[in-house]
């Protein structure tokens, strides 16, 4: 299998798992407690060694291709959604690799349930907020940013007299605002999450 088919088959695995896990994230909006019990449905069906090795394989596999497929697209002559599907595949890389990083340190180091405060600890306590808020939330506008530059390059068709290009735009555009509701849940609607007191590591308290 070529690399462009392992970019794009590791690619549509990521994206249905990240498209949970942001409805996930999304359905703190009503309420910590309901956030809690949807991951808990959802990790029977990916907290198992099987599913978590194939989502691991999946990142890895992204990763390598997509700097594979980077270092021979020419840097010439690149649309505004060509460079936006480049940077935000480049931050998404990092990002997922910190994460993986920050959770397996999580569960097999510090022994602690990776839920929500586990991985919202940061967003609610000031001074680390000033950081994990544009973190999080360029990692979430980036999702949307490169699903928007893909479409782009894909769609052939206008769709409600929205041509391709105003059709990426309007899904970046829904990507900023998912985000700011995300972040209205993980926040306890901007009130702040009182976090349990096993956390505290992470907020060196």
């Amino acid at each position: 299998m070529d690399t462009k088919k392992l970019n794009y088959f590791s690619g549509i695995i990521l994206s249905i798992f990240i498209s949970l896990h942001l409805f996930n994230h999304f359905y703190s909006v009503f309420g910590i407690l309901h956030h809690i019990h949807l991951m808990n449905a959802l990790r029977m069906v990916y907290r198992n060694a099987f599913i978590e090795s194939i989502l691991l394989l999946a990142v890895f596999v992204q990763i390598i291709s997509g700097f594979r497929l980077l270092k021979k697209r020419k840097k010439i002559n690149l649309s505004g959604f060509k460079k936006l599907q480049i940077w935000t595949g480049i931050y998404l890389s990092i990002f997922l690799i910190i994460h993986l990083l920050a959770v397996f340190v999580g569960r097999y180091y510090l022994h602690l349930d990776t839920n929500i405060y586990f991985g919202v600890a940061g967003l609610n306590v000031f001074p680390f907020n000033l950081f994990f808020i544009p973190y999080y939330s360029l990692a979430i506008i980036s999702v949307f940013g490169h699903v928007a530059s893909i479409h782009q390059s894909k769609a052939e068709r206008s769709f409600i007299g929205l041509n391709p290009n105003r059709q990426a735009i309007i899904i970046v555009c829904f990507g900023i605002i998912f985000t700011g509701v995300i972040l209205f849940g993980l926040t306890n609607h901007f009130h702040g999450l009182k976090i349990p007191k096993e956390y505290n590591v992470l907020i060196m308290k």
